[in-house]
């Protein structure tokens, strides 16, 4: 399908204002994972367990947690190696981070990792902080696919090639990378301003490390690096989801328990970063974007009770819209957003707030107000209100966490970085026992003029030196902790097509002023959740012709002002009923997102239709909307991402400049913002909103008739919308033609090509399409990944999509790439290479047996998702449509054979056809 928008980044900023903190007998569920204490391997023993988390130890010094979550049919798998880019030595930088890029490239074992986790549906990566190294999947709960992955990870530990070929293969794809965060400003004053703040520390250097060190690296100390950190007694195996406890332990206990302790040991760390005595400051100039604004302190490590009072204070701080940070420089216009984050590291780190500075507004004079609002007026405006409002939002966080397995091992993994798993829970008791007094206390202590590192440098007569951190105390925390404790039980869902058919109630809500088709599905789910998406239709393309910005902007005002409720109202009422909002318009179709629970999903209901009938427009905040907009228009006009989208979405596209299906450029689109005012969108909104063409969908764990209930009390005398018609998208012809747009200094470029196919969704030949793009792009097996990524090191990413309409014959197949902008000519050639090798060659029987069985599993992974299952019930009650479709398509893949996968894709890639758009740097493009 190719339904021209709006350029991303407009919607993107529009939508993110909007969207608040997304008759047979089916077979019996899978085993319920085993949370009783198992009889143990010999090897293994049980240190302590919280909250159904259970670590256990090796002889040879392995940590491992389980948590076993039967709510999901879905499994994380985390080995996290306690060594980051704080771990290197002169010389060294990067090495952490290269090394996680080579244990992908393999062992003799398994001598192409990446490809392997794409074979068995594997949503794989790894990443590299400066604490932390880790690599992680998350599957479909399957035993023999958890089998598997142990036993990867404990080769890989062991016996990683780590080889020269592999390295200098690699090394274009790690500039790549570097060069990606190249392109950022922000990325990169990030890095500028901390390089200034530490002076010994290591914290002060890059994750990816200095290009000089990354070029010229040896193999034989990479070597070295990997095994002397790459021991079981420096890492944490953390296994959350669905899986047989005892079964993993034993599995666990054959895979690590024979690789020895090592002799080594690890060299202690000396070297500590000095009180800062007076403020630094960094000044960057670049081309494009827009002025940024940071101010840098030093703090205790987050292992300290210290760095919880600053990380709440932090969060109150720039809060958004109550924060003081946010009313001293967004609200007077300075300006177009403030921001604020405490790092979370092992040792002293830092906090850095900002904020993107208004076109045309003075950075100096942001800046000044940005420091003041810290070290003079910001703490003292910090009340109990504040403090609870950021509390309750956190505690909520952490709940979210804790109940999704993946999130939560990620969150285990991320507090072993900190120093001790056990900081998870720690961090709960910290945040609930924290006062106001704890803050401002410490926020007064350490945002100091002397302890800040920021855009300017300011000398200071007296300078207040920040005390030099104490070591943290676990010990008061470990012993308010329950042990010994276990997360409610949680029935397993059956998420076969036909089982989840069988347990949705649809059905067809009439109502006096129309109807509302509705899917439900209730289901147990961890802490009462629930995801909800409801849709409604309005107008013609005829009805909303000339009206621009007008419909998107009207849904980003909803959360923004209601009757009776301001912007901050409509967020406290959230954040106290633990629940989120988000707000997508798609032409003439609204949709409403919610994550809610059983408690409060009533509630969220009577919010939802408060803020769709009575939304009041405020004056202010349409123009704090505008200033943003602006800001990211600014922002897109230098992204070779946005420029490349933009340029083939408007490449030949049918209609004139007043349809709502037309792709403006950024300087229409800024034309129509600076236009935008309240009346058209009040006019809009009574016209267009109501009842009459309406959709929802729930999944989770709710009461069907009271949500019914709801919609009635809801819906009760709103007015009809007009009549719903559906925006059509048909196939048009789009001549070929290859557009190279300048992206003056970025390293980084960009590649995208797009070919529009005459095709439907239930033409016999789409499951064949669908397959033969996963094998040609759409995974790190794939002909253009393995071509372009691995064997020619020219792209950090590459790949293709191909989409179809569910309504009518139009679809898209694309093709993407991200390179050095002197790669560009190269990186072209090749994929032209692989289109036309793949063409002739075409896909043998055993790709398409493994493509299929990988697309099964993913499939099978998204329907353990409810936020998946809620869409896409929402997507099959616009189009008549259940999971029956989706068993059909499933059936559909395992019967095909080679010979119909490549007849498709050779009926519909014609590489003649492609239009094609390079954004890149011309000073650098064509240069090695």
């Amino acid at each position: 399908m190719r339904l021209t928008r709006l350029p991303i980044a407009l919607a993107a900023l529009l939508l993110a204002t909007a969207a608040l903190s997304a008759e047979t007998t089916p077979p019996p569920p899978p085993a319920a994972s085993t949370t009783t204490a198992p009889a143990l391997p010999a090897g293994i023993r049980q240190i302590v367990m919280i909250e159904g988390v259970t670590e256990y130890r090796l002889d040879n010094g392995l940590q491992v947690l389980l948590a076993p979550d039967d709510s999901r049919a879905q499994t994380t798998v985390n080995m996290s190696y306690r060594v980051g880019s704080r771990n290197e030595g002169p010389g060294e930088t990067g090495m952490a981070h290269l090394l996680e890029h080579l244990l992908f490239r393999g062992s003799p074992k398994h001598p192409d990792a990446l490809a392997e986790f794409a074979r068995r549906g594997l949503a794989a990566n790894g990443s590299t902080t400066v604490d932390l190294t880790n690599y992680y999947a998350t599957f479909a709960s399957d035993p023999d696919t958890l089998r598997w992955y142990l036993s990867w990870q404990a080769d890989a530990m062991l016996n990683s090639r780590i080889a020269r070929a592999d390295l200098d293969a690699e090394m274009p794809v790690v500039r790549n990378e570097m060069e990606r965060g190249e392109n950022s400003p922000f990325s990169m004053l990030m890095q500028q301003v901390a390089s200034a703040a530490y002076v010994w520390h290591p914290y002060g250097r890059s994750v990816i490390g200095a290009r000089s060190d990354v070029e010229h690296v040896g193999i034989d100390p990479l070597r070295a690096f990997y095994h002397r950190y790459y021991q079981p007694d420096n890492a944490t195996l953390i296994v959350t989801g669905r899986f047989d406890t005892r079964q993993a332990l034993q599995w666990i206990a054959q895979d690590f328990g024979s690789i020895p302790r090592p002799a080594r040991t690890l060299s202690p760390e000396y070297t500590v970063e000095p009180v800062q005595q007076g403020a630094r400051s960094v000044t960057l100039r670049r081309i494009g974007g827009s002025p940024i604004v940071l101010a840098q302190y030093h703090l205790p490590e987050a292992a300290s009770d210290t760095y919880t009072a600053l990380s709440i204070g932090t969060a109150m701080l720039a809060d958004t819209p109550a924060g003081p940070l946010y009313q001293a420089l967004v609200a007077k216009g300075l300006t177009s957003n403030v921001f604020g984050f405490a790092r979370a590291m092992k040792q002293p780190g830092y906090v850095v707030f900002g904020a993107q500075v208004q076109p045309g507004a003075d950075a100096q004079a942001a800046l000044s107000a940005l420091e003041h609002g810290l070290e003079n007026e910001g703490t003292a405006q910090l009340d109990q209100t504040a403090l609870e409002r950021t509390r309750t939002a956190w505690l909520n966080d952490w709940k979210q966490t804790f109940n999704q397995p993946a999130a939560l091992a990620s969150a285990l993994s991320d507090a072993v970085s900190r120093g001790d798993w056990r900081l998870f829970f720690i961090e709960r008791l910290r945040v609930q026992a924290l006062t106001l007094e704890g803050v401002h206390t410490q926020l007064s202590t350490w945002l100091l003029p002397s302890n800040r590192t920021s855009g300017l440098y300011l000398p200071t007569p007296d300078p207040k030196d920040a005390p030099a951190p104490a070591p943290a105390d676990l010990a008061p925390w470990i012993g308010q902790l329950a042990t010994d404790t276990e997360r409610p039980a949680v029935a397993a869902f059956d998420t076969r097509p036909e089982a989840i058919d069988a347990a949705t109630r649809r059905s067809i809500l009439t109502l006096p002023n129309g109807p509302v088709a509705l899917a439900l599905l209730p289901k147990a789910t961890p802490g009462g959740q629930v995801h909800a998406v409801l849709r409604m239709g309005f107008g013609s393309a005829d009805e909303l012709r000339g009206l621009g910005l007008v419909p998107l902007a009207t849904s980003a005002m909803l959360l923004r002002g209601a009757d009776g409720m301001s912007r901050q109202q409509i967020q406290d009422r959230l954040n106290a009923l633990d629940s989120e909002l988000g707000l997508n318009l798609d032409g003439n179709v609204l949709s409403v997102s919610m994550r809610s629970s059983r408690e409060h999903l009533p509630d969220v209901l009577d919010l939802v239709f408060h803020l769709l009938r009575s939304p009041t427009f405020p004056e202010d905040e349409l123009e704090q909307m505008k200033r943003s907009l602006r800001t990211d228009l600014e922002d897109d006009a230098a992204s070779p991402g946005f420029l490349v989208r933009n340029t083939l979405q408007r490449h030949d596209q049918p209609w004139s400049p007043d349809d709502i299906r037309y792709t403006p450029t950024n300087d229409e689109v800024l034309a129509q913002a600076n236009k935008l005012s309240r009346d058209p969108l009040q006019r809009f909104h009574d016209r267009f909103y109501g009842a009459g063409h309406l959709s929802l969908a729930v999944v989770g764990d709710f009461d069907p008739d009271a949500v019914e209930q709801h919609l009635r009390t809801g819906l009760n005398g709103w007015r009809k919308a007009p009549t719903y018609a559906r925006l059509a998208d048909p196939w048009y012809p789009m001549k070929p033609e290859t557009f190279r747009i300048p992206a003056p200094g970025k390293a980084n470029a960009e590649y995208q090509a797009t070919l529009p196919l005459k095709l439907r969704d239930t033409d016999p030949r789409w499951p064949a399409l669908m397959l033969a793009n996963y094998l040609l792009g759409g995974s790190e097996d794939s002909r253009l990944w393995q071509g372009i990524r691995v064997r020619s090191g020219l792209s950090y990413g590459v790949g293709s999509a191909v989409d179809a309409s569910a309504f009518e014959a139009s679809g898209t197949w694309t093709l993407f790439a991200s390179m050095a902008s002197q790669n560009a000519d190269a990186l072209q050639t090749a994929m032209r290479t692989v289109l036309d090798e793949t063409l002739k060659t075409g896909f043998t029987q055993a790709e398409v047996d493994q493509g299929v069985l990988s697309l099964l599993n993913y499939l099978d992974l998204g329907r353990s998702n409810d936020t998946y299952l809620a869409y896409r019930w929402s997507d099959y009650l616009d189009t008549d449509r259940s999971f029956a479709w989706q068993q059909h398509i499933i059936d559909q893949l395992r019967g095909l054979k080679a010979d119909q996968v490549n007849a498709a894709m050779r009926d519909l890639l014609k590489p003649d056809q492609l239009s094609i758009a390079i954004a890149a740097d011309e000073a650098g493009h064509g240069k090695e």
